[in-house]
């Protein structure tokens, strides 16, 4: 098996671990909403040390339930994670462009000929 399958392999075993360890072991069970989010976890520790605290701003928007909130949450997410696998795809892809174009400028420079390096990198980028 190669190096980085292996590696692929254990760190996806370690984020399978992650999702199912809590659950396996009953963590929050203790709690009304075991799987609350940091929002509502902060709050409640805020008005149990300060009972009159009044928040600066209010938000923009409120939903109706719980789980179109969860759905936004997700389309956000979603939308993020989107936005950096294009970006990183770009990226990628120029690298590979110009890796091919470098190759095939020295293939056709070795043999003596710079123009026909020129053809070859052409000929490279028109086949992808």
């Amino acid at each position: 098996m190669k190096r980085n399958t292996k590696i692929n392999l254990l760190l996806l075993i370690v984020v399978a671990a992650l999702a199912v360890l809590p659950l396996a072991l009953g963590l929050g069970d203790h709690k009304k909403e075991p799987f609350a989010g940091a929002d509502a976890e902060a709050e409640t520790a805020i008005t149990e040390i300060e009972p009159d605290y009044e928040p600066w701003f209010s938000p923009l928007y409120e939903p109706p339930s719980g789980e179109i909130e969860s759905a936004l949450f997700a389309l956000q997410a979603a939308l993020g994670a989107g936005v950096l696998a294009y970006y990183f795809g770009l990226r990628r892809g120029r690298r590979q462009g110009e890796r091919r174009a470098t190759e095939g400028v020295t293939a056709g420079t070795a043999n003596g000929d710079p123009a026909e390096g020129t053809a070859a990198a052409t000929a490279a980028g028109d086949r992808n």
